[in-house]
């Protein structure tokens, strides 16, 4: 107990110092993020007064319909020429609310027409445009404004980097791009938005939604991913107060972050701590105040400590001694409030535990039933009867070879349901069997249910509960056309990720089906073969493999049934 009354005592000086210093840095930041949070409401804003002055502009492009017709009209060199004169006129107008900021502007057309108000500040070709990022980024939002970084090695020679904000050129009715326009920006150019924010130890950064550092007052880092600040970004969403305490690039910062939602871009402020805090805090005077609480928590721990021992001990040696008695004996509830609070959380485990046992075993018996019905299942001797009777009649009518086709696929059918006692198949059986029983109820009724199989090469060898499909080929044959003189069936197997899909399909007369479960609204009282209805199979389904798998079936009256079986993929 003197052992851990010091590891107590030295626990609480130290959480004591760290908390004083916390709370410390904790107001004065505070503080200081009041005063910067308007700093960043004027960042806001710049960015905001630039982006509209985009959105003015690109609306501009976009109501012009002789912008349209350029760009999509074919035309001869002549005409070119004449388009070039015209386009010029309708940038001066449209390019009025860039006046501003040092911009420039470029549009392409279907017809690979295009024009830059000035072709020397952004050196980019049209071929060289089209492959570009960023115009593949373009057509794949082309209904926002895009920001993006125009970062090609050619301009890093120059030290020349380019913010472009790009959109596509899109009839509003049809939805039919027919062009892309982009508006060009220095990175040095962009960076007077908030350069004068920025000083010594506190640093600008504009991040697009995946990371990448499009513009910031460390030009070095431009270009480069920045998913550490971008964690924060997401982090500080969470915040009322948008910002958070964190390291970057080895030195502990103040992270200040805000979501343009505009430009879908992140306006992330990192000031360093040590910059903005210094001195404030006295450390050796608050060293001094937690030991002198410690000393008066050595007292408190060693009470509080001798008090806890009794109680505890019983505590344990009856824990202890639980699984002698197979946890049916529960634990004393007495001794201090935490004692207490931990006999009643061991007791309502206990309680748990037996619960949770009664389940478990409840479950095993009730898989154990399904699998012992399936292993129990005959053929029903109508069945059986009636398939003899029309054997007979063969003979009688001189079909010889009719009737042994018959006879071999009744004794097939016989020995993979009677003679084989395994709950699991291979799907090449389950389908040998089908065409077994398939084969003798057309012999017996024609012919005028065609049924057909489609089954996946790479699913044949996949292990299944045995005879889970004949049910639904059954009902279909002898329910599913009544009214239907003929028809076909298709049975259908495959995989889908981890699951195997069995479904059989017909264009008889249809059902009603619960909405609720799937399953027809009533079980069939007649079964002719196996004895398991279709709510059979998918109980059986589920009591096997879990909840998510089993039987779906969709019908619609005059137009047929379907009926899906999932399984988990087992391979024999």
């Amino acid at each position: 107990m003197f052992f851990v009354t010091v590891i107590t005592i030295i626990s609480v000086s130290i959480i004591i110092t760290f908390t004083t210093f916390r709370m410390s840095e904790r107001f004065f930041i505070e503080k200081f993020s009041i005063t910067n949070a308007k700093v960043m409401d004027q960042l806001t804003e710049s960015f905001e007064s630039f982006h509209y002055s985009i959105v003015i502009a690109s609306n501009n492009i976009l109501q012009s319909g002789t912008i349209k017709r350029i760009l999509t009209e074919e035309q001869t060199n002549a005409q070119k020429l004449n388009s070039i004169f015209e386009m010029k006129q309708q940038m001066k107008r449209i390019k009025s609310p860039l006046d501003t900021y040092e911009i420039e502007v470029m549009v392409t057309g279907v017809n690979e027409f295009s024009y830059s108000t000035n072709w020397a500040y952004w050196p980019i070709s049209y071929q060289e445009l089209k492959t570009d990022t960023i115009s593949v980024n373009t057509r794949i939002k082309p209904t926002r404004l895009n920001y993006q970084l125009d970062d090609r090695k050619e301009l890093k020679v120059t030290d020349t980097q380019f913010i472009v904000v790009s959109k596509a050129l899109m009839e509003r009715i049809s939805g039919k791009v027919y062009g892309s326009m982009y508006f060009a920006m220095k990175e040095s150019e962009f960076k007077k938005l908030y350069h004068h924010f920025t000083s010594s130890g506190n640093d600008v950064f504009i991040l697009n939604n995946s990371g990448l550092i499009l513009s910031s007052n460390q030009t070095e880092l431009i270009g480069q991913q920045a998913d550490e600040l971008l964690s924060y970004t997401k982090k500080n969403n969470d915040e009322s107060n948008h910002y958070s305490m964190g390291e970057f690039k080895g030195k502990e910062k103040i992270i200040f972050t805000e979501y343009l939602p505009s430009q879908d871009l992140y306006l992330v402020n990192v000031i360093d701590k040590k910059i903005a805090i210094g001195d404030l805090i006295n450390k050796k005077q608050i060293v001094l105040l937690s030991i002198g609480i410690a000393l008066v928590a050595l007292l408190l721990v060693f009470l509080v400590t001798k008090r806890l021992t009794n109680s505890l001990s019983t505590l344990v040696k009856q824990i202890e001694n639980a699984s002698k008695y197979n946890f049916d004996q529960y634990v004393s509830v007495s001794g201090t409030y935490e004692t207490r609070q931990i006999g009643h959380a061991f007791n309502s485990m206990l309680d748990e535990l037996h619960e949770y046992l009664e389940k478990l075993v409840l479950s095993q018996k009730e898989k154990r039933h399904a699998e012992l019905a399936a292993l129990q299942q005959q053929i029903n001797p109508h069945f059986l009867y009636n398939t003899l009777a029309s054997i007979k009649f063969m003979v009688l009518q001189g079909g010889k070879a009719e009737a042994e086709e018959t006879i071999n696929s009744l004794i097939s059918l016989l020995q993979n349901t009677v003679g084989n006692v395994s709950e699991k198949i291979s799907i090449k059986q389950e389908i040998e069997n089908l065409k077994d029983y398939v084969l003798i109820n057309q012999k017996r009724y024609g012919d005028r249910i065609k049924v057909n199989y489609f089954i996946a090469p790479d699913c044949v060898e996949y292990q299944i509960p045995k005879l889970i499909l004949q049910p639904f080929i059954e009902n279909a044959f002898f329910h599913g056309f009544n009214f239907k003189t003929e028809g076909f069936i298709n049975v259908m197997v495959w995989k889908k990720g981890n699951t195997l899909i069995c479904e059989v399909m017909d264009n008889g007369d249809g059902m009603e089906v619960s909405s609720v479960s799937n399953l027809p609204e009533t079980k069939q009282k007649k079964q002719h073969f196996t004895g398991i209805g279709v709510r059979n199979v998918h109980e059986r389904i589920q009591l096997i493999y879990g909840d998510q798998y089993g039987v779906a079936i969709s019908s619609k009256r005059g137009e047929g049934t379907s009926v899906k079986v999932t399984i988990p993929i087992h391979v024999g």
